[in-house]
């Protein structure tokens, strides 16, 4: 009997730590970074407040979130600004290189879009969605003064400038949600991006996108997976 388990351990532990090992490589280089760290990026005149439903959605499933004040919040320094803040708000908060997993609402899955695609944020994200943002702009920045919603009209140079590097988000799983009845992105249809999985919810209005149930499961369903 002793015999035996002097020959067990020489032999079988050693094997099975070797087929673990392996396995726990083959996932490290697979190319997808593993994330259980979330960044909520809320939109325009907002502090994060309605993506509270969301944040604890998420944190009940083991993912830590974090959900930075962009300032100023009305756009004002513009869309590049707000980005690079919230990149100092991650790296203070996750440290440089940690897998995140990316959620912009509007204005903010613009101010993500940049700071992934300009500022590096692509090497480290596992999986990029957006909610009712204005990748082909919308018509109601027009009403606004601020650097920011100008930036967020149709034809600007900030929005053409994305398009020409989205290529830098390599192939990170992108989704992008909009609704029909949206009347903050008009045409709602500017939510619809080219590079994403384009998911259509009938809710009745913009603000609401962020707490429908349809939406946050799917949510869930893709990034626990």
């Amino acid at each position: 009997m002793a015999t035996r388990l002097i020959l067990m351990k020489r032999f079988l532990i050693p094997f099975l730590a070797g087929i673990i090992g392996s396995s726990c490589h083959a996932e490290e280089v697979s190319g997808t970074p593993i994330a259980r760290r979330a960044v909520l990026v809320h939109g325009i005149f907002e502090d994060g407040t309605k993506l509270s439903k969301m944040k604890k959605r998420l944190e009940s499933h083991g993912i830590e979130c974090i959900c930075p004040k962009l300032l100023h919040h009305d756009g004002t320094g513009g869309l590049d600004y707000l980005a690079a803040h919230l990149k100092q708000d991650i790296d203070r908060s996750f440290g440089p290189k940690e897998p995140i997993i990316v959620i912009g609402f509007s204005m903010g899955g613009l101010v993500s879009r940049y700071y992934l695609q300009e500022l590096g944020g692509a090497d480290r994200c596992a999986t990029f969605i957006t909610i009712s943002s204005p990748h082909h702009g919308t018509q109601v920045a027009w009403t606004y003064y601020s650097k920011g919603a100008a930036q967020m009209r149709p034809g600007s140079d900030f929005l053409a400038s994305l398009e020409r590097t989205e290529d830098r988000l390599g192939k990170i799983p992108v989704v992008s949600y909009r609704t029909p009845m949206d009347l903050i992105i008009l045409p709602y249809d500017s939510s619809v991006w080219e590079r994403a999985d384009n998911v259509k919810v009938p809710v009745a209005l913009h603000p609401l996108m962020v707490r429908s149930e349809k939406v946050l499961s799917d949510i869930e369903r893709r990034i626990l997976k």
